[in-house]
């Protein structure tokens, strides 16, 4: 797998447990910013 194909890999692995893990709005958007700071660590 190229790197770029690792990471939407990753994504979506991230998005499918944090959408089936938050309950609420607030939740969700703590959840979306925990997924952001995930992928900048990838990327460097």
């Amino acid at each position: 797998m190229h790197t770029s194909s690792k990471t939407i890999a990753l994504i979506l692995v991230i998005a499918s447990f944090m959408l089936s893990g938050c309950n609420t709005i607030n939740g969700m958007g703590k959840d979306v910013e925990r997924v952001g700071e995930k992928v900048q660590g990838a990327s460097r």
